[in-house]
């Protein structure tokens, strides 16, 4: 089945709809491979030095603005309980690329100053400003998650460090987003976004890089795709 269009919006905001699987700790981290939690004892020895919240909030921070490109494989569950997947390419400041796996038909690319929508079935795209999205933690030139967002939680264990922000910039009101990062490295592992209607969408990382510099034909957004469409500004 095609993925929904509130599905792609929310993953070009971050988001999560979870089965009923999930209820068991919605703070643990989801292993895709088996729609289950992660559970104690796979992270950080139990003797590894406790952090604060600003300690945690400052190696997330760190991360996130050191990491100037990525690529990863992910796997996303929409708020239908649908699953896809898909590759995820990251250059910043400002530039992005969702591609979906067959059989959808659908990719979500960021140019630098807007975010597109793009149905290759149809023929279409939508556009929308990066800042109408809750994109700023991966596409902003620098972030300070404490100044940039409302932080209303931040826990550690030995499977995550989880930090939930609270995006008040978001077109059409506010998301909360949950950001999960590994406990030692501080990588993007997940993460979850209640979008202003209330729909979540969950978003996991794998077999993420770091080194490889991307293509950038790879985030270039034709305005010829839709000709009645006038590019937001």
């Amino acid at each position: 089945m095609p993925i929904s269009r509130r599905a792609l919006l929310a993953v070009a905001a971050f988001c999560f709809s979870a089965p009923a699987a999930f209820a068991d700790d919605a703070s643990a981290p989801l292993d895709l491979s088996s729609d289950k939690r992660v559970k104690p004892g796979k992270g950080r020895p139990a003797d590894a030095p406790k952090l604060t919240d600003d300690q945690i909030v400052a190696k997330a921070n760190d991360f996130l603005n050191t990491t100037r490109f990525m690529s990863a494989d992910f796997v996303q569950i929409g708020p239908d309980g649908r699953r896809s997947e898909g590759l995820l390419v990251v250059q910043r400041p400002g530039h992005m690329l969702f591609r979906y796996k067959p059989p959808q038909k659908m990719e979500i690319v960021a140019d630098g100053r807007s975010v597109a929508i793009r149905d290759q079935k149809l023929g279409t795209q939508d556009l929308y400003l990066i800042g109408q999205t809750p994109l700023k933690f991966l596409l902003a030139d620098h972030i300070d998650l404490a100044k940039d967002t409302s932080i209303q939680r931040v826990e550690m264990d030995d499977r995550a460090a989880t930090i939930e922000i609270v995006d008040k910039a978001t077109f059409g009101g506010k998301s909360d987003i949950t950001l999960v990062f590994d406990p030692d490295t501080f990588e993007l592992k997940q993460w979850t976004v209640i979008d202003p209607q209330g729909f979540r969408t969950l978003v996991s990382l794998f077999a993420l890089d770091l080194v490889t510099k991307p293509d950038p034909d790879w985030f270039h957004i034709d305005d010829s795709v839709q000709p009645n469409l006038t590019r937001a500004r």
